[in-house]
């Protein structure tokens, strides 16, 4: 039997958290999860260890990308077949995982994306700006289109659990997936619904924002161009 883990990368999710776990606990008992504690400095590790959640207790805030990393390490050492990775802010709903894991066995593919926009357009708004022109760069590097490049639901087989668990260059971000393109991953979309945030503050500030997709369309355009490898890699 397949095995399938959820991980949630957890930074400061003390307000969210009890009802992102329990609402998997108790309606989706079929899947594992863990929770990756960011080395969070609210609450966050306390309600999890009262609660009795599995939770991989990071002493320090290493980022999505480092907490990523252990997690999939962490799916590695126990011989986990895919890893879904669901944020800690309760935006994303586990009832779309199954549709994920069919459209990964059916394509053979290496990532599924639980996307807002595979069959519904997106809208060109100041909000949605930097999103439509990662998506551009993305298509301008590879060819190929990846309509939510910002999602954080992603299922990833077992390959894609040893890389992005085992190699410095694997990160969470809309590169990484120009990066892959390039080197032969097949990447799919899923059409999901995701919730709005209910507590706490998305660290997304305008600001953020802006220098995020200046960051992102530099390596896109100007770095993962070039930085390519054996096909497949």
């Amino acid at each position: 039997m397949n095995q399938i883990l959820i991980m949630i990368p957890a930074y400061n999710e003390a307000l969210n958290i009890e009802r992102v776990v329990d609402n998997l606990t108790e309606n989706y008992p079929q899947y594992d999860y863990v929770i990756i504690n960011d080395g969070s400095s609210d609450d966050t590790r306390k309600i999890c260890a009262r609660r009795g959640y599995n939770m991989m207790d990071l002493p320090v805030n290493v980022g999505l990308s480092g907490a990523i990393k252990s997690g999939m390490r962490y799916a590695n050492y126990y011989g986990y077949d895919y890893v879904v990775q669901l944020d800690g802010d309760g935006q994303h709903d586990p009832c779309y995982i199954a549709d994920m894991v069919e459209e990964m066995k059916a394509a053979g593919c290496d990532i599924v994306i639980g996307s807002r926009f595979r069959t519904k357009k997106k809208p060109f708004s100041a909000r949605m700006l930097g999103s439509h022109l990662i998506c551009w760069a993305i298509y301008l590097t590879t060819r190929h289109r990846i309509q939510d490049v910002t999602s954080g639901m992603r299922l990833f087989n077992k390959r894609m659990i040893k890389q992005f668990g085992y190699d410095i260059h694997y990160s969470p971000e809309p590169d990484t997936l120009a990066y892959l393109l390039n080197n032969g991953i097949q990447i799919r979309e899923v059409q999901v619904e995701m919730h709005e945030r209910i507590a706490g503050t998305s660290y997304l500030t305008v600001w953020n924002s802006v220098w995020y997709m200046m960051k992102m369309m530099f390596s896109i355009l100007l770095f993962q161009w070039v930085r390519k490898g054996p096909k497949g890699a």
